[in-house]
Protein backbone atom coordinates (compact mmCIF):
# COMPACT_ATOMS: atom_id res chain seq x y z
CA UNK A 1 0.00 0.00 0.00
CA UNK A 2 2.78 2.43 0.97
CA UNK A 3 6.22 2.81 -0.51
CA UNK A 4 7.70 3.69 2.89
CA UNK A 5 10.91 1.74 3.35
CA UNK A 6 11.05 2.30 7.10
CA UNK A 7 8.12 2.66 9.45
CA UNK A 8 7.78 1.71 13.12
CA UNK A 9 4.56 1.93 15.07
CA UNK A 10 2.96 0.81 18.33
CA UNK A 11 -0.66 -0.05 19.03
CA UNK A 12 -2.11 0.57 22.49
CA UNK A 13 -5.46 -0.33 24.01
CA UNK A 14 -6.94 -2.12 26.99
CA UNK A 15 -7.24 -5.93 26.92
CA UNK A 16 -10.17 -6.76 24.64
CA UNK A 17 -10.08 -3.41 22.82
CA UNK A 18 -9.57 -5.03 19.43
CA UNK A 19 -5.81 -4.43 19.18
CA UNK A 20 -5.24 -7.80 17.53
CA UNK A 21 -7.86 -7.25 14.84
CA UNK A 22 -6.66 -3.75 13.94
CA UNK A 23 -2.99 -4.77 14.15
CA UNK A 24 -3.47 -7.67 11.73
CA UNK A 25 -5.16 -5.37 9.22
CA UNK A 26 -2.43 -2.76 9.57
CA UNK A 27 0.34 -5.31 9.00
CA UNK A 28 -1.41 -6.93 6.05
CA UNK A 29 -2.25 -3.61 4.39
CA UNK A 30 1.09 -1.89 4.91
CA UNK A 31 3.50 -4.81 4.95
CA UNK A 32 4.63 -4.41 8.56
CA UNK A 33 6.11 -7.15 10.72
CA UNK A 34 3.65 -7.92 13.53
CA UNK A 35 5.49 -8.31 16.84
CA UNK A 36 3.07 -9.60 19.50
CA UNK A 37 4.40 -9.71 23.04
CA UNK A 38 1.62 -12.11 24.03
CA UNK A 39 2.74 -14.64 21.41
CA UNK A 40 6.32 -14.41 22.62
CA UNK A 41 5.23 -14.96 26.22
CA UNK A 42 2.91 -17.79 25.19
CA UNK A 43 5.81 -19.57 23.53
CA UNK A 44 7.72 -19.41 26.79
CA UNK A 45 4.71 -20.91 28.59
CA UNK A 46 4.29 -23.71 26.05
CA UNK A 47 7.95 -24.61 26.31
CA UNK A 48 7.56 -24.59 30.10
CA UNK A 49 10.64 -22.46 30.61
CA UNK A 50 11.35 -20.86 33.97
CA UNK A 51 10.24 -17.54 32.49
CA UNK A 52 7.11 -19.23 31.17
CA UNK A 53 6.20 -20.48 34.64
CA UNK A 54 6.62 -16.99 36.07
CA UNK A 55 4.55 -15.52 33.27
CA UNK A 56 1.70 -17.97 33.95
CA UNK A 57 1.55 -16.95 37.61
CA UNK A 58 1.29 -13.27 36.80
CA UNK A 59 -1.22 -13.62 33.96
CA UNK A 60 -3.51 -15.92 35.94
CA UNK A 61 -3.85 -13.26 38.63
CA UNK A 62 -4.57 -10.48 36.13
CA UNK A 63 -1.26 -8.72 36.83
CA UNK A 64 1.13 -7.35 34.24
CA UNK A 65 4.34 -9.29 33.71
CA UNK A 66 7.06 -7.38 35.64
CA UNK A 67 9.01 -4.86 33.62
CA UNK A 68 12.37 -6.57 34.05
CA UNK A 69 11.05 -9.85 32.59
CA UNK A 70 9.23 -8.43 29.59
CA UNK A 71 12.01 -5.90 28.84
CA UNK A 72 14.62 -8.65 28.77
CA UNK A 73 12.55 -10.81 26.46
CA UNK A 74 11.47 -8.02 24.11
CA UNK A 75 14.94 -6.50 23.92
CA UNK A 76 16.21 -9.75 22.45
CA UNK A 77 13.29 -9.84 20.01
CA UNK A 78 13.81 -6.26 18.78
CA UNK A 79 17.37 -7.11 17.72
CA UNK A 80 15.99 -9.51 15.11
CA UNK A 81 13.34 -7.36 13.41
CA UNK A 82 13.45 -5.46 10.13
CA UNK A 83 12.82 -1.74 9.43
CA UNK A 84 9.02 -1.93 9.20
CA UNK A 85 7.13 -3.22 12.23
CA UNK A 86 4.19 -2.88 14.57
CA UNK A 87 4.50 -3.62 18.28
CA UNK A 88 1.38 -5.11 19.86
CA UNK A 89 1.29 -5.49 23.66
CA UNK A 90 4.60 -3.77 24.36
CA UNK A 91 5.43 -1.35 25.87
CA UNK A 92 2.77 -1.23 28.57
CA UNK A 93 4.55 0.88 31.19
CA UNK A 94 6.78 3.94 31.13
CA UNK A 95 9.96 1.98 32.11
CA UNK A 96 9.28 -0.41 29.22
CA UNK A 97 8.87 2.51 26.83
CA UNK A 98 12.05 4.19 28.09
CA UNK A 99 14.07 1.03 27.52
CA UNK A 100 12.56 0.46 24.07
CA UNK A 101 13.28 3.96 22.81
CA UNK A 102 16.82 3.97 24.18
CA UNK A 103 17.46 0.98 21.94
CA UNK A 104 15.50 1.85 18.78
CA UNK A 105 14.75 5.57 19.08
CA UNK A 106 11.29 7.11 19.03
CA UNK A 107 8.72 5.41 16.81
CA UNK A 108 6.93 7.04 13.87
CA UNK A 109 3.45 6.70 15.34
CA UNK A 110 1.47 5.31 18.27
CA UNK A 111 -2.14 4.21 17.74
CA UNK A 112 -4.40 4.15 20.78
CA UNK A 113 -7.79 2.42 20.69
CA UNK A 114 -10.06 4.18 23.18
CA UNK A 115 -12.89 1.68 23.74
CA UNK A 116 -15.40 2.00 26.66
CA UNK A 117 -14.63 -0.51 29.40
CA UNK A 118 -18.22 -1.83 29.52
CA UNK A 119 -17.93 -2.79 25.83
CA UNK A 120 -14.60 -4.51 26.50
CA UNK A 121 -16.02 -6.46 29.44
CA UNK A 122 -18.85 -7.86 27.31
CA UNK A 123 -16.41 -8.79 24.52
CA UNK A 124 -14.07 -10.64 26.85
CA UNK A 125 -16.85 -12.61 28.52
CA UNK A 126 -17.53 -14.24 25.12
CA UNK A 127 -13.88 -14.73 24.09
CA UNK A 128 -12.32 -18.20 23.72
CA UNK A 129 -8.90 -19.25 22.48
CA UNK A 130 -7.14 -22.21 20.89
CA UNK A 131 -4.14 -22.05 23.18
CA UNK A 132 -1.63 -23.92 21.00
CA UNK A 133 -2.03 -21.56 18.01
CA UNK A 134 -3.31 -18.39 19.65
CA UNK A 135 -6.41 -18.31 17.38
CA UNK A 136 -9.12 -16.33 19.11
CA UNK A 137 -12.90 -16.63 18.78
CA UNK A 138 -15.84 -14.66 20.11
CA UNK A 139 -19.08 -16.55 20.63
CA UNK A 140 -21.13 -13.51 19.59
CA UNK A 141 -19.47 -12.08 16.46
CA UNK A 142 -16.69 -14.52 15.51
CA UNK A 143 -17.83 -17.98 16.64
CA UNK A 144 -16.08 -21.22 15.62
CA UNK A 145 -17.73 -23.26 12.87
CA UNK A 146 -18.28 -26.09 15.35
CA UNK A 147 -19.22 -24.92 18.87
CA UNK A 148 -16.19 -24.80 21.18
CA UNK A 149 -13.88 -26.40 18.57
CA UNK A 150 -10.95 -24.79 16.73
CA UNK A 151 -11.71 -24.27 13.03
CA UNK A 152 -8.34 -25.61 11.86
CA UNK A 153 -7.51 -28.50 14.19
CA UNK A 154 -10.90 -29.40 15.66
CA UNK A 155 -9.32 -29.27 19.11
CA UNK A 156 -11.21 -27.74 22.05
CA UNK A 157 -11.11 -24.00 22.60
CA UNK A 158 -11.19 -22.62 26.12
CA UNK A 159 -11.52 -19.38 27.98
CA UNK A 160 -8.16 -17.99 29.03
CA UNK A 161 -7.62 -17.88 32.81
CA UNK A 162 -7.28 -14.10 32.58
CA UNK A 163 -10.65 -13.83 30.79
CA UNK A 164 -12.64 -14.90 33.84
CA UNK A 165 -14.89 -11.99 34.93
CA UNK A 166 -13.13 -11.22 38.20
CA UNK A 167 -9.73 -11.30 36.50
CA UNK A 168 -10.99 -9.09 33.65
CA UNK A 169 -11.89 -6.32 36.06
CA UNK A 170 -8.48 -6.61 37.72
CA UNK A 171 -6.79 -6.38 34.31
CA UNK A 172 -8.75 -3.28 33.31
CA UNK A 173 -7.96 -1.62 36.63
CA UNK A 174 -4.29 -2.48 36.20
CA UNK A 175 -4.36 -1.13 32.66
CA UNK A 176 -5.84 2.19 33.74
CA UNK A 177 -3.33 2.62 36.56
CA UNK A 178 -0.13 1.47 34.83
CA UNK A 179 -0.56 1.73 31.08
CA UNK A 180 -2.55 4.88 30.42
CA UNK A 181 0.30 7.18 31.59
CA UNK A 182 2.02 6.07 28.37
CA UNK A 183 -0.51 8.16 26.49
CA UNK A 184 0.83 11.35 28.05
CA UNK A 185 4.38 10.30 27.21
CA UNK A 186 3.59 9.69 23.55
CA UNK A 187 1.31 12.71 23.34
CA UNK A 188 4.17 14.94 24.45
CA UNK A 189 6.43 13.23 21.91
CA UNK A 190 3.94 14.19 19.18
CA UNK A 191 3.42 10.65 17.86
CA UNK A 192 0.08 9.68 19.47
CA UNK A 193 -3.16 9.28 17.50
CA UNK A 194 -6.30 8.17 19.35
CA UNK A 195 -9.34 6.45 17.87
CA UNK A 196 -12.68 6.23 19.72
CA UNK A 197 -15.43 3.74 18.99
CA UNK A 198 -17.02 0.43 19.87
CA UNK A 199 -16.48 -1.65 16.69
CA UNK A 200 -13.23 -2.51 14.93
CA UNK A 201 -14.88 -2.41 11.49
CA UNK A 202 -15.94 1.18 12.08
CA UNK A 203 -12.57 2.28 13.50
CA UNK A 204 -10.41 0.58 10.87
CA UNK A 205 -11.01 2.97 7.90
CA UNK A 206 -9.87 5.90 10.03
CA UNK A 207 -6.75 4.03 11.18
CA UNK A 208 -5.96 3.11 7.57
CA UNK A 209 -6.37 6.69 6.34
CA UNK A 210 -4.17 8.02 9.14
CA UNK A 211 -1.36 5.52 8.53
CA UNK A 212 -1.40 6.12 4.78
CA UNK A 213 -0.84 9.82 5.44
CA UNK A 214 1.85 9.12 8.05
CA UNK A 215 3.78 6.75 5.81
CA UNK A 216 3.59 9.05 2.79
CA UNK A 217 4.84 11.92 4.97
CA UNK A 218 7.68 9.80 6.39
CA UNK A 219 8.82 8.78 2.91
CA UNK A 220 8.56 12.36 1.63
CA UNK A 221 10.68 13.62 4.54
CA UNK A 222 13.26 10.94 3.84
CA UNK A 223 13.53 12.02 0.19
CA UNK A 224 13.86 15.66 1.20
CA UNK A 225 16.76 14.81 3.53
CA UNK A 226 18.54 12.98 0.73
CA UNK A 227 18.24 16.03 -1.53
CA UNK A 228 19.49 18.40 1.16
Amino acid sequence: MSAASTFRTIILGAPGSGKGTIAERVCKTFGLQHIVSGDILRKQQQENTELGKEVTNYISSGALVPDELIISLMSKEMKTVGPKWLLDGFPRTFPQAEKLHKEVGMVDSVINLDIPFDVIRKRIESRYIHFASGRTYNLEFNPPKVPFKDDVTGEPITRRPDDEPEVVMARLKTYRERTEPLLDYYRKAGVLKEFQGTESNVIWPFVKEYLEAQMNSAESNKRDKKRA
